[in-house]
């Protein structure tokens, strides 16, 4: 009996003090449980697979007819939920005419025709040769998001470089052993049934570029582009004429290649004619860019 007295009072001492553990231990493991759903959630949050990379990576090819094949590649992720975070993209454009430059200077050739573009009684432009490229970096704001159609429209801004150049023959070809033209109001004609001349512009810019544009959804991920601005360059295209001096004589008759200072007036003439229509040109420092494709975003 006296076994079993002890026995009493040790477990009235002992049950209290394990049932305190006990509600210890199941308050901590409690507490685990609930941060554990508290990660679980934020886990869950950051890892939608809406938001996860590649999701918005976006790439696209198109056409420009100031510069040839263009192409892309940016980021935009409609799907995030910050206000900005959706509502923001960059790219990475590019374009060039090397690969197509056959084909178009082709094109263009056969709308010009046999005859060429005539620009004085015996004189006409022919053999059109373009040539165009250009590189840079945008980044896109579309206004209102990822709202249903309205939300493809975007405002652009960026940086970017470039060159234009195109080139043409100038052929003249007369019957009477005489073709006529004027340099800066002078007169000069060659004596010959036949002239080559050469005529350039190139126009290397660079600057702010401002545009606007939108991507329209088709299905799966494609969606049609496209793109309309103008880069603010720091300067215009530049113009140069080439003309032969074999059988070049003024009005007079006298031969220019003879004579070293007739020669040093026709120079200054022509770059007189020159410098008027590059006057001209230099009001116009904004080299456009309109660009049509198609696109694929993740």
């Amino acid at each position: 009996m006296k076994k079993i007295s002890i026995l009493s009072v040790l477990c009235a001492f002992a049950l209290p003090a394990f049932g305190e553990e006990s509600a210890s231990l199941s308050g901590q493991y409690g507490e685990m449980d609930g941060n554990s759903k508290s990660q679980t959630m934020l886990s869950q949050k950051y890892s939608n697979p809406e938001t996860r990379f590649p999701r918005g990576l976006q790439f696209g090819v198109g056409l420009s007819p100031t510069s040839g094949l263009n192409g892309f590649i940016g980021y935009n992720n409609k799907k995030f939920d910050s206000f900005w975070a959706k509502r923001f993209g960059i790219r990475f454009d590019f374009a060039g005419f090397s690969p197509i430059k056959n084909r178009v200077n082709q094109k263009v050739n056969n709308m010009i025709g046999n005859e060429g573009i005539e620009i004085e009684d015996d004189l006409k432009i022919e053999n059109v040769a373009i040539d165009a490229k250009h590189y840079g970096a945008m980044v896109d704001f579309y206004p209102f998001g990822d709202t249903w159609f309205l939300g493809g429209w975007r405002l652009s801004g960026g940086y970017m470089f470039g060159n234009l150049q195109v080139s043409s023959d100038i052929h003249g070809k007369s019957v009477d052993n005489k073709i006529e033209f004027e340099l800066n109001d002078v007169k000069y004609y060659y004596e010959s049934d036949e002239m080559h001349a050469m005529a350039s512009f190139d126009w290397k810019y660079s600057g702010p570029y401002v545009g606007t544009g939108f991507d329209l959804g088709l299905f799966w991920g494609i969606k049609i582009y496209m793109d309309a601005g103008v880069v603010f360059a720091d300067k215009a295209a530049k113009v140069d004429l080439d003309v032969p001096l074999t059988d070049l004589k003024d009005g007079d008759g006298n031969s220019i290649a003879d004579n070293d200072s007739l020669t040093t007036l026709f120079n200054e003439n022509k770059n007189a004619q020159i410098d008027k229509v590059q006057k001209e040109l230099d009001k116009y420092p904004y080299y456009p860019l309109v660009k049509l494709g198609f696109m694929y975003r993740f």
